[in-house]
C-alpha cells in the first residue's frame, strides 16, 4: 500500500497523545555512564628515539613506529609520541595499553606501495569474515588502546592509489585493470553463502578488496580523539566486535568510493560525539555482519550514542545497515547538524530478506538539516534487490522515534519501503518535526503504527 501527502490513511497513520520519551533518554545517559574509558601510564616513547626520520619521502618509519609501540606495550603501556612533521610509514599495528599520539602539526602519511600491506590479516570486509590486505592502522585482541592528538592520518588514497580498485571509471578504473567486482568481492560473497571456513578465505592484492584506514578487531576500551583522518582506501574507521568505543572531536574527510566515516560492527557501548564527517558514502553506518556470517556470529550492535556531530557529504548521515544480520538495538542521536546537496538521507535504515535480524529502539532528537537530496527518514527493507543470496530471512524494524527534527530541502520527508506481502515495519513516531522544501511529500509502503504529532511538511500540518 502506498500513500502520498496530503492523503493519509487512518489505519496506517494515527496520532497519539504527547509523550516526552524521557525514559528512553535516561537509558542513553546510563549507556554513556557504563562505557569504559581508556587510561595510560605517563611514560612517553618518542618515535625519534627508535630511529624515525621526519620529512624524508625516501624513508619509511614503519620499523621505528613498530619498535616504539612494542616497547611501550612491553613496559606496561603509555604514549607513543609522533612529533610535528611528515612521517612516511607502512601499516601500523596497535597493541594493548598503547596511546598512539599524533601531535599537532604531525602527519602520518601511509605509503602507496601495495606490497607493504601484505601478508593479509583477519578482518571483516562488507560484513564478511576473511583474511585481507592489512589495514593501514590495525589492532586485534587489544585492550585499552587509543589514537589521539591534533595531527593527521592521511591514507593517501586517490584515483591513482586504491580507489580505482572499486571498478568505477569515476575513480580511475580503466578497461583491462583489475577490480573488486570481478575479483575478490564475488568470491567472498560465494564464501559467505557457502560458509567456507574463514581460514580458507584469503585475499591478497589480486582480490582488490581495499583495506580500511583504521580497523579494530575484537578489541575493548578504545579512544580515537581530536585527529583528522583523510583519504582512506575504503571505510575510514571500522571497529568490529569492539566494545567500549569512543570517537570524539575527530574530523573525517574522504571522498572515495565506499569511504564510510565510522562503521561500528557488532559493537556494544559506543559514543560518537563532536565529530565532522564529509565522506564518499555513509557518514556513520552501524552494522552486525552480512547474511550467513552475521547470523553465525549472532552478535548485535547495541547501545550507540551519536551527538553534537556535523555531517556534510554522504549517502546517509546516521545509518543502520545494510550488513545488519546480527540485529541492532538502542540508538540515540541528538543535537546534530547535517547539510549538503551531496547528503542523500539523514536517518537511514537499509536491510533485506537476505539479512534478517531485528532493528529496534532508534531515537533521534534535536537535529537540524539544511539540504538532503532524498529523504529525512528512509527505511528500506528491499535494499539491493538483485543481490544473489539465500532469502527467506525477513528483517523487522520497530520503535523508531524522531523528535524536533527540521529540514529545509529534500525530495521526501518520510520514505518507507516495506516488504511485499507482510508488514515488518512498525511503531514509527514523528513528533514536533518540520520539513520544508519537500518535493514529493511522504511515501510509505508495508508499515503500520506510523504516528505523527505536530508534523509539518512545507508549512502544512499533516491532518487525518
Amino acid at each position: 500500500m502506498m500513500r502520498l501527502l496530503p492523503y493519509l490513511f487512518v489505519f496506517l497513520v494515527t496520532v497519539l497523545p504527547s509523550c516526552t520519551g524521557s525514559d528512553r533518554w535516561e537509558m542513553a545517559a546510563e549507556i554513556e555512564q557504563s562505557i569504559l574509558r581508556t587510561s595510560f601510564p605517563a611514560d612517553t616513547f618518542n618515535i625519534t628515539d627508535f630511529g624515525a626520520v621526519v620529512d624524508d619521502t625516501s624513508f619509511l618509519n614503519t620499523a621505528a613506529i613498530e619498535a616504539a609501540i612494542q616497547r611501550c606495550n612491553s613496559d606496561g603501556g603509555g604514549v607513543v609520541y609522533v612529533p610535528s612533521g611528515n612521517w612516511h610509514t607502512g601499516p601500523v599495528t596497535l597493541l594493548s595499553n598503547v596511546n598512539l599520539h599524533i601531535s599537532e602539526g604531525a602527519t602520518l602519511l601511509f605509503a602507496t606501495d601495495y606490497e607493504l600491506y601484505l601478508p593479509p590479516v583477519l578482518t571483516r570486509w562488507e560484513g564478511m569474515d576473511c583474511y585481507n590486505i592489512h589495514p593501514l592502522i590495525y589492532a586485534i585482541d587489544a585492550t585499552n588502546i587509543a589514537l589521539t592528538g591534533k595531527g593527521t592520518i592521511d591514507g593517501q588514497a586517490s584515483n591513482e592509489v586504491w580507489w580505482w580498485m572499486n571498478g568505477n571509471p569515476d575513480y580511475g578504473w580503466r578497461e583491462g585493470m583489475n577490480n573488486q567486482k570481478i575479483a575478490g568481492r564475488m568470491q567472498l560473497l560465494g564464501h559467505e553463502q557457502n560458509q567456507t571456513p574463514v581460514e580458507e578465505r584469503r585475499f591478497g592484492l589480486e582480490g582488490a578488496l581495499r583495506p580500511q584506514l583504521v580497523n579494530l578487531n575484537n578489541c575493548n576500551t578504545v579512544l580515537i580523539e581530536d585527529l583528522t583522518l583523510k583519504n582512506s582506501p575504503f571505510w575510514v574507521i571500522h571497529p568490529v566486535l569492539t566494545d567500549n568505543f569512543i570517537l570524539r572531536g575527530v574530523k573525517i574527510v574522504s571522498a572515495g568510493p565506499n569511504s564510510d566515516g565510522c562503521d561500528p560492527e557488532s559493537c556494544n557501548g559506543v559514543l560518537i560525539e563532536n565529530c565532522y564527517f564529509d565522506t564518499g558514502d555513509d557518514c556513520i553506518a552501524i552494522k552486525s555482519g552480512r547474511n550467513n556470517d552475521g547470523r553465525r556470529w549472532a552478535v548485535p550492535s547495541q547501545n550507540i550514542i551519536v551527538r553534537n556531530c556535523r555531517m556534510a557529504d554522504g549517502h546517509g548521515g546516521v545509518v543502520i545497515g545494510s550488513e545488519i544480520s546480527g540485529g541492532f538495538s538502542n540508538l540515540f542521536v541528538e543535537d546534530c547538524e547535517m547539510d549538503s546537496p551531496e547528503l542523500l538521507r539523514v536517518i537511514r535504515i537499509k536491510t533485506s530478506d537476505c539479512r534478517g535480524g531485528i532493528i529496534e529502539n532508534v531515537n533521534v532528537r534535536n537535529v537540524k538539516v539544511g539540504k538532503c537530496s532524498e529523504a529525512v527518514l528512509k527505511i528500506n527493507l528491499m535494499y539491493e534487490p538483485l543481490e544473489e543470496c539465500k532469502r527467506g530471512f525477513p528483517p523487522f524494524v520497530r520503535n523508531v522515534t524522531l523528535e524536533n527534527v527540521t529540514s529545509q530541502e529534500s525530495k521526501y520527508g518520510i520514505y518507507i519501503i516495506g516488504l511485499d506481502g507482510s508488514v515488518n515495519v512498525s511503531d514509527i513516531t514523528l513528533r514536533n518535526c518540520s520539513f520544508n522544501g519537500v518535493q514529493q511529500g511522504t511515501k510509505i509502503t508495508g508499515a503500520e503504527g506510523v504516528k505523527l504529532k505536530k508534523v509539518f511538511i512545507n508549512g502544512e500540518k499533516i491532518r487525518l
